[in-house]
C-alpha cells in the first residue's frame, strides 16, 4: 500500500455532504488495485457452504448453509478502508476457480446509475448464483454508507430450490480524521422460494461502547412463521446455530446484565457517545451458547494482510494476470485496465494519469454515442428483465461467454 497520511480527504469530500458519491471523481490514492467487479467476486470465498447446502436433504440444513453465505460474503470487507475502482461501462471480469468449483463472469451494464450484474456457475451443476448489484453511497460528514441495492438470487437444481435476498449496508465511518473502522447494519431475509421457509438476520450497528459490534442474529421461520432455529455469530468471525428457545433465554439475561452495566455508567458518557469514533476492541468474541453447532467460521488473513489493503488470500489473487490467461481473456477484463495495474505496482502518477484518460475516454465514446442516434447494446453478456422469483428489476445471462468469441466487444481501456 502506499501511505495516505498526508492526502486530505476532506478536501475532495466537503462540498459532497448528503450527495450520491458515484459520481464524483477521487484522487487514485484512496483507490485499492481492484475493480468493483473484482471486489463483488469475494463473494465466493467461502463457495464450500453452497455445495454444502446442494448436497444436504434437509431444507433447513440447507438454509442455515446459504445464511452463512450470504454472511461470509461480507466478510471479507472487514478492515478494508480502500475504495474499489468504478467499472467502467462494458468492462467485464471472469474468474474459473476449478479449484473451488465454480466460473464466475460480470459486466458493468449501466453507468449512471452504476449498475454491476454477475453470474456465477458451479462446475458440477450443482449451482446458480447471480445477482445485479447498484451500490448507493451517501457521505454524511464523517461517515460514507454504501447501500447495496440489487437483488442477489441462488438456485440449487439438484432441490429444484430459489432462495433471494439482498446485502446490508456498509459504512466506513472516520473518513476525515481518525481511524477508520467498518461496520454493517440492516436487516437481511432469504427467502427459501419452494418451501416458504424464510431466515430473518440482522446485523446489529455498532451501539454506545461497541457492544453491538459486527454482530448478526436471527431466526429461520418456517412458512406459518414459527421460529425453527436462532443464528447468532459476527460478520468477521463466525455463525452458530442454536434451539430458538435456548437462545431467547440467553438474550434475556444478556439484556439483563446490559441493562446493568448501563445503570451503573454515568450519564454524561452516554451522551458523549459519537457513533463515528473506533469502539474499543472487545475482550471476548462470539460469547458460545450451549448447545450450539458452528456452521461458519472466517479463513485467516496472510500475517501481512494489513500492508497489502488488509486483502484476504482470494482478493491478493484477483489480479493476477499470466500469459495463458492472456490468450483467452477478452479486452475488457479487468485484469487489463492499465490505472488499476499500475495502483498495485505503486505508480501512483501513472495510475492517476491512466484514471482521468480512462474517464475521458469513456464521457466522449458516451457524447459520440448520442450524436449518432444508433441503437446501441449496452451490455454484451446480460440483458434486463424481471428476477424469475421476485420479478423486480433485475440484470439476467444472457450466456455465450465462454464460448470465447469476444469480436464484437468495445475498446474501452
Amino acid at each position: 500500500m502506499l501511505s495516505r497520511k498526508n492526502v486530505s480527504m476532506w478536501g475532495v469530500l466537503k462540498k459532497c455532504i448528503g450527495m450520491e458519491l458515484s459520481k464524483i471523481t477521487m484522487p487514485v490514492i484512496f483507490n485499492e488495485p481492484l475493480s468493483f467487479l473484482q471486489r463483488l467476486t469475494e463473494y465466493m470465498e467461502h463457495t464450500y457452504l453452497i455445495q454444502k447446502a446442494s448436497t444436504s436433504q434437509d431444507s433447513i440444513h440447507r438454509m442455515k448453509c446459504v445464511a452463512a453465505f450470504a454472511v461470509s460474503a461480507v466478510a471479507s470487507q472487514w478492515e478494508r478502508t480502500g475504495k474499489p475502482f468504478n467499472p467502467l461501462l462494458g468492462e467485464t471480469y471472469e474468474l474459473l476457480r476449478e479449484d473451488l468449483g465454480f466460473r464466475w463472469v460480470s459486466e458493468q451494464v449501466s453507468h449512471h446509475p452504476p449498475v454491476s450484474a454477475f453470474h456465477v456457475e458451479g462446475i458440477k451443476s450443482d449451482f446458480m448464483f447471480h445477482g445485479s448489484i447498484y451500490p448507493k453511497l451517501k457521505f454524511w460528514g464523517k461517515s460514507v454508507e454504501a447501500e447495496p441495492r440489487g437483488i442477489i438470487t441462488l438456485e440449487l437444481p439438484l432441490h429444484n430450490e430459489a432462495y433471494t435476498w439482498t446485502n446490508p449496508t456498509c459504512c466506513v465511518h472516520n473518513i476525515i480524521m481518525g481511524q477508520l473502522w467498518i461496520e454493517q447494519y440492516g436487516n437481511v431475509e432469504i427467502i427459501n422460494h419452494k418451501t416458504g421457509e424464510r431466515c430473518c438476520l440482522t446485523f446489529k450497528p455498532c451501539g454506545i461502547f461497541g457492544k453491538e459490534l459486527h454482530k448478526v442474529e436471527g431466526y429461520i421461520l418456517d412458512k406459518s412463521k414459527k421460529k425453527i432455529c436462532a443464528l447468532y455469530g459476527k460478520w468477521t468471525e463466525c455463525l452458530y446455530s442454536v434451539d430458538p428457545a435456548t437462545f431467547d433465554a440467553h438474550r434475556k439475561s444478556d439484556t439483563k446484565r446490559s441493562e446493568k452495566d448501563r445503570k451503573g455508567s454515568t450519564q454524561s458518557n452516554s451522551a458523549d457517545e459519537d457513533p463515528d469514533e473506533m469502539p474499543p476492541p472487545e475482550a471476548e468474541t462470539v460469547q458460545v451458547i450451549p448447545g450450539s453447532a458452528l456452521i461458519w467460521r472466517i479463513s485467516p488473513r496472510p500475517d501481512n494482510s494489513g500492508k497489502y489493503y488488509a486483502f484476504t488470500s482470494f482478493a491478493l489473487q484477483l489480479n493476477e494476470l499470466n500469459a495463458e490467461m492472456e490468450r483467452v481473456l477478452p479486452q475488457t477484463d479487468c485484469r487489463l485496465r492499465p490505472d488499476i495495474r499500475a495502483l498495485e505496482n505503486g505508480d501512483i502518477d501513472a495510475a492517476s494519469a491512466e484514471k482521468n484518460r480512462l474517464e475521458e475516454k469513456q464521457r466522449t465514446a458516451r457524447k459520440n454515442r448520442s450524436k449518432s442516434d444508433e441503437e446501441w447494446k449496452i451490455s454484451r453478456w446480460f440483458h434486463q428483465g424481471p428476477n424469475p422469483y421476485t420479478g423486480a428489476p433485475d440484470w439476467l445471462y444472457t450466456g455465450g461467454y465462454w464460448d470465447r468469441n469476444y469480436s464484437h466487444l468495445p475498446d474501452i481501456y
